[in-house]
C-alpha cells in the first residue's frame, strides 16, 4: 500500500506579541536589495498603525492592501502576478500574507504563481503544481479556517471554486500571534470558529479517518467547544490562544483526511451566491442534522450561547440554472464526499435531496 508523503510547514512561531519578531524571521530570507518581500495584508488594516508600522520596509519591498469583501478569483492571483512582475525588478524574496483565510490563500496562490507558467485556474485541482513557489509567509489575524497549516488555497475560477492542492502550497513560515486577532467582529470570530469546528466534525466522521487526522481532529473539536460552550470566565486571551490553536489542530486534522458536505455545499454557495466561506459552513451545517447528528447538536448549542442568528432564505429566489450550477459545483467534489459518505456515494446522495437542503437554507 502506498502512503501520501505530505508536507508540513516546517517553521512556526507562536506567542502573543510574537509579530514584533517577523521582520528578523524574514531578513536571511532576502535575496538581494532588488528582490523585494512583498506584503499582501487585508485592507481592514490600512488605517491601523498599531499592526501595520511594525512592518518595516526595506528597499523595494511593498505592501499592497487587499479588499477581501469577496473571496479569491484565479483572475486576482493572475492580476496580482502580473503587477508584482512588471513592478519588480528581480523575483520577490517572497511573500508574506497577513489577514484571514482569504489572504493566507492569496498570499499561497501568488508565490506559486511566479514560479510556474499560464494561468491559475490550470493549476485547480490536486497535485497540478510542477514548480515550487517563492518563500513565504502566513501571518493569520482570523482563528478557525485553517488556511495557514493547509496544502491548498481554496480560490473561485471561471467554471469552478476549488483550491489548488499541492505539496508546493504549505507555508514556509506560520507567525501565530493571538493578539491579531484581538479585534474580529463576533460574528466573524464565530464564524471562521465554526469553520474550525466543521473541519474537525467531518474529518472525525469521515470514512478517511485515521489515528493522524483523528488526534488533531479531536483536539480541535475540544478547544472550540472550550472557548463557545465554556461556562466559567475564560478571559478574552485564553479564548484568543485556544482558538488559534484549534484553527491549526483543525487544518492539520484534514492533511489525512478530508472535510465533507458542508464544506462542498458551502463552495456551491459560494459559487453562485458569492457567501463567504466561514457563514456558508455555518448556513449549510446548520441544515445536516441527518448527517453530523452530534455536531450539528452541538453546533446550535454554541450558536445559541454565543448569540448569533443565521441568515435565513438565501436560496429562496434562485432560479433553477443558478440552482443546477450550486448543486453541479457541490457534487463535483467528490473527495469530499466520498470522506463523508464511502466510495458508493452517489448511490447515498441525489442532486435532488442538494436542492431540498439548499431550499431550506
Amino acid at each position: 500500500m502506498n502512503y501520501k508523503n505530505f508536507p508540513m510547514v516546517p517553521r512556526v512561531i507562536f506567542g502573543r506579541g510574537s509579530f514584533n519578531q517577523l521582520n528578523e524571521i524574514i531578513a536571511p530570507k532576502r535575496l538581494s536589495m532588488d528582490a523585494p518581500f512583498i506584503y499582501l495584508v487585508d485592507d481592514v488594516f490600512k488605517s491601523n498603525s498599531w499592526l501595520t508600522s511594525r512592518i518595516l520596509l526595506s528597499y523595494d519591498d511593498r505592501i499592497i492592501y487587499i479588499s477581501t469583501e469577496e473571496e479569491p478569483k484565479t483572475t486576482q492571483v493572475d492580476n496580482l502576478v502580473e503587477d508584482i512582475i512588471l513592478s519588480t525588478k528581480e523575483r520577490p524574496s517572497g511573500i508574506i500574507g497577513i489577514g484571514g483565510g482569504s489572504m493566507l490563500d492569496l498570499a499561497k496562490a501568488v508565490s506559486i504563481m511566479l514560479t510556474n507558467e499560464g494561468e491559475t485556474k490550470s493549476y485547480q485541482g490536486w497535485d497540478l503544481v510542477k514548480n515550487p513557489g517563492l518563500y513565504h509567509v502566513g501571518i493569520p489575524t482570523l482563528s478557525g479556517t485553517g488556511a495557514e497549516v493547509s496544502r491548498t488555497t481554496v480560490l473561485t475560477g471561471p467554471e469552478k471554486k476549488l483550491g489548488i492542492n499541492s505539496d508546493y502550497t504549505p507555508f514556509d513560515q506560520v507567525l501565530l500571534d493571538p493578539e491579531l486577532t484581538r479585534s474580529v467582529p463576533k460574528e466573524q470570530w464565530f464564524y471562521t470558529g465554526m469553520d474550525c469546528f466543521i473541519h474537525s466534525v467531518e474529518s472525525l466522521q469521515g470514512t478517511y479517518l485515521n489515528a493522524f487526522s483523528k488526534s488533531y481532529g479531536e483536539m480541535a473539536f475540544d478547544l472550540c467547544q472550550e472557548v463557545f460552550l465554556n461556562d466559567t470566565d475564560m478571559s478574552k486571551e485564553e479564548a484568543e490562544d485556544k482558538l488559534m490553536m484549534a484553527s491549526w489542530h483543525g487544518g492539520m486534522s484534514i492533511v489525512y483526511s478530508q472535510v465533507g458536505i458542508a464544506h462542498a455545499m458551502s463552495y456551491g454557495l459560494s459559487y453562485v451566491l458569492g457567501i463567504k466561506h466561514g457563514i456558508g459552513n455555518c448556513i449549510v451545517f446548520d441544515q445536516l442534522e441527518e448527517f453530523y447528528p452530534k455536531g450539528v447538536a452541538l453546533f446550535k448549542a454554541m450558536k445559541k450561547k454565543q448569540g448569533i442568528q443565521l441568515p435565513k432564505g438565501v436560496c429562496t429566489d434562485l432560479n433553477e440554472e443558478q440552482m443546477d450550477a450550486m448543486i453541479d459545483m457541490a457534487l463535483r467534489l467528490e473527495p469530499l464526499w466520498e470522506n463523508a459518505l464511502g466510495k458508493n456515494w452517489r448511490r447515498k446522495i441525489s442532486s435532488k435531496q442538494l436542492k431540498q437542503l439548499y431550499l431550506k437554507m
